[in-house]
């Protein structure tokens, strides 16, 4: 089985996560089911939800499905949640159900071949979706990167001290207001310094090319898909993909429904196959090397025929179906990951 690197999760901010080490009913992840679908690392989110429903639709005459700008966090209340998720995953480190990634070695140790005996615990990366814990003068992000947090970014789908995340609107550029603030330029740069890996999927445009200027590591999106195949605000532009290649990057494609389809549809109906084509449209532009995967598991809809995270053989079966070979499965499935990774984290 080739062994799998999955760029985003949600699972410890669900209502079920004490259940994350011996499985639970719901969801989409927990540690058998990452077992079973071959996943052996992955980027663990620690998200804080908006007050009331983020997803209240906007009514529109023009038949544009937008949806409710979320309202910004208070950092009191945004801190405590998310001290809260990230001691959940730190139990489980010190229970031995996995090894929270803090380097690269860390990396390589879960994806080590197992064929002596019991694999080691999944490599977890620590990661803050949305940076609103972090106070504006960064300084709680040494503090977070003591505890082990290794990737961020710096915004959700909403505005906060460090800038402007992009809304969920259908069909749409990604153009949609003011880049990142003072304080998100220098959060941005210090992540750079200590090797916090800075993730693009929710960020706006103006916000992607402030962060692109700033040249403080390959440019990625941990869970995004394309905007010439689903013109959603969240999806990449072909500008924006080229940064991504010219940098060295990668997309981490996400399993969301309605950010795979052409018409935004919230329909777990959606086939696998159209994870399997953003990712074969993003390898023919700029690149299998800056394709991966990047499911959103737990935090969004994805395809029925998939189920959830022991169903990943059959993503990759899809990636086979649009031509990709078994060496470029490999780099999609992990390899990729493992460059970015290496190189965010010892700069």
């Amino acid at each position: 089985m080739v062994a799998i690197f999955d760029g985003h999760n949600d699972a410890l901010t669900r209502e079920d996560h004490a259940l994350l080490a011996s499985g639970r009913d719901g969801g989409h992840l927990d540690l058998p089911r990452m077992r079973t679908g071959g996943i052996r690392g992955g980027i663990f989110a620690v998200f804080t939800p908006s007050a009331g429903d983020s997803w209240t639709p906007v009514e529109r005459d023009d038949g544009v499905a937008e949806f409710a700008y979320a309202e910004p966090l208070a950092r009191p209340d945004a801190a405590a949640q998310a001290t809260a998720a990230a001691g959940r995953l730190l139990a489980l480190e010190r229970a031995g159900e996995v090894r929270v990634a803090r380097n690269i070695d860390d990396f390589d140790v879960a994806f080590a071949d197992d064929s002596g005996g019991e694999p080691a615990p999944p490599s977890a990366v620590l990661h803050l979706e949305g940076a609103e814990a972090i106070d504006p003068s960064l300084e709680a992000l040494d503090a977070w990167y003591a505890a082990g947090l290794r990737s961020l970014g710096p915004v959700w789908s909403r505005a906060n001290a460090f800038g402007h995340g992009v809304p969920f609107v259908f069909p749409s550029s990604p153009d949609t207001g003011p880049g990142l603030t003072g304080a998100g330029k220098r959060l941005v740069a210090r992540c750079g310094e200590l090797g916090i890996l800075v993730d693009l999927s929710h960020l706006n445009e103006a916000g992607f090319w402030d962060v692109a200027a700033l040249d403080v590591g390959p440019l990625v999106a941990t869970h995004s898909a394309v905007h010439a195949l689903c013109p959603a605000s969240r999806n990449l532009t072909h500008r924006q993909l080229d940064a991504i290649g010219d940098t060295g990057g990668l997309v981490g494609i996400i399993f969301g429904c309605p950010f795979l389809r052409t018409d935004f549809a919230d329909d777990a109906r959606t086939p696998i196959a159209l994870i399997a084509q953003h990712a074969r449209y993003v390898a023919d532009r700029i690149g299998v090397e800056h394709v991966a995967l990047g499911s959103d598991f737990d935090g969004t809809t994805i395809p029925a025929e998939l189920g959830d995270a022991a169903g990943m053989p059959l993503v990759l079966e899809a990636l086979h179906a649009v031509g990709f070979d078994e060496h470029e499965l490999r780099a999609i499935a992990s390899g990729n990951w493992r460059r970015v990774l290496a190189d965010w984290w010892t700069g």
